[in-house]
Order: structure tokens, then C-alpha cells, then sequence
């Protein structure tokens, strides 16, 4: 595994942002905001997908209980369907860093769009948490709390499996929609179902 770099320019106050769930059919969009502190090491770092969940766990602990300051936010699939998928991502990233209670001088975002949030500089890294160290914490922080929130929604609505595709459009949840419709986890302004097949509501 490679080294992701500690920082983008060295001794400045960087946040690392990214979000997780973006193209799911149901549940929230989560994103994160992570400063690290430079003297404390957290070894293996990475993209969040290319992590076991067991690792990744691992990693989230060390992330909360090494980073200088983190936050992380949550939006719900109504107000995806209110702002777009697009929209609402960077709200969330936007939240996150509000919750921050260390100001960074920069912003390390992953993905190439992103809006100026309070002045704040920024740089959008393409796959930047597979490059940056405060990138990567953050994927790793955003995914954790969404995928602890869908296992937490499936014992809601078990017949969908969130709790295994994490809301994302797998063929056995695509099957559960056509079978016993949307829920009110699920995004209405996303295809949930191929045309023309329309969808019930719960």
C-alpha cells in the first residue's frame, strides 16, 4: 500500500472533507471533516473502499481519538431530493466543516466540485482519498457513521438488506422495491426501478 501524503502544504491547519453514499437509492448522504495532528501517526490510511470494514472500524477510533478535530454530518433523503445528490453532498461537507471547532487555514476535498464554504481555501482532489492522509480519515469517518445508520434502518425495514448493500442499487435491492415498493428511507427523485415500472409507497 502506498503512503498518502500528510498534507498539501506543510504547516498549515488542513481538513480533509469527503462524503459517503452518494449513489445510493436510500438513506443519507454523510460527509466528514477531519484535521489531523501532525505528531500522531495513524498507520493505514486509505480510500475507505479499499479497506475491510474490520480495519476501517479500527481506523475510525484511531481517527477520533488521534485527530486534533473531526466532524461529521448527515443528510437525509429528504433533503436530497430537495437540493439533488450533487447539492446536497456539498451541503454536507459544508455542515461538517461548520462543525468543526478548530477553523482551518485550507480544505483537502475529494472530487473535482465542491462551493467556497466561509472564505475558506480549497483544493478538489479526483480520488484524492486514495492521495491525502486527511482525506482518507475523512472517507473512513463518513462511511463508518453511514454504514452504522443503514444496519441501524434495516431492522426497520429488513426485507431490503441495507444492512449487506448499504442502500446502495444492488439487483437484490432493486428486487425489494419492485416487491414491497419504497420506503420512506428511499430517494424519489432518483430511478429506483427501470422505466416503466412505477413505484407503490409505504
Amino acid at each position: 500500500m502506498k503512503e498518502l501524503s500528510k498534507f498539501l502544504i506543510e504547516n498549515r491547519i488542513e481538513a480533509g472533507c469527503d462524503e459517503a453514499g452518494r449513489g445510493c437509492l436510500a438513506g443519507p448522504v454523510v460527509a466528514a471533516a477531519v484535521i489531523l495532528d501532525p505528531l500522531k501517526e495513524i498507520k493505514g490510511l486509505n480510500d475507505s473502499k479499499q479497506i475491510s470494514d474490520k480495519k476501517r472500524r479500527e481506523l475510525c477510533e484511531q481517527i477520533k481519538s488521534n485527530a486534533l478535530n473531526y466532524s461529521v454530518a448527515i443528510i437525509d433523503e429528504r433533503k436530497i431530493d430537495e437540493l439533488n445528490i450533487l447539492n446536497a453532498s456539498i451541503f454536507a461537507m459544508h455542515q461538517a466543516i461548520a462543525g468543526l471547532s478548530i477553523r482551518p487555514e485550507w480544505l483537502l476535498i475529494d472530487g473535482n466540485r465542491f462551493h467556497s464554504y466561509l472564505n475558506i481555501p480549497h483544493t478538489c482532489v479526483i480520488k484524492g482519498d486514495g492521495k491525502f492522509q486527511s482525506i482518507a480519515a475523512a472517507s473512513i469517518l463518513a462511511k463508518t457513521y453511514r454504514d452504522d445508520f443503514m444496519m441501524e434502518i434495516d431492522k426497520e425495514f429488513p426485507d431490503y438488506n441495507w444492512k449487506k448493500n448499504m442502500g446502495y442499487p444492488t439487483q437484490e435491492h432493486r428486487e425489494a422495491i419492485f416487491k414491497f415498493g419504497a420506503t420512506k428511507y428511499h430517494r424519489m427523485t432518483f430511478k429506483l426501478l427501470p422505466d416503466p415500472i412505477q413505484l407503490s409507497m409505504f
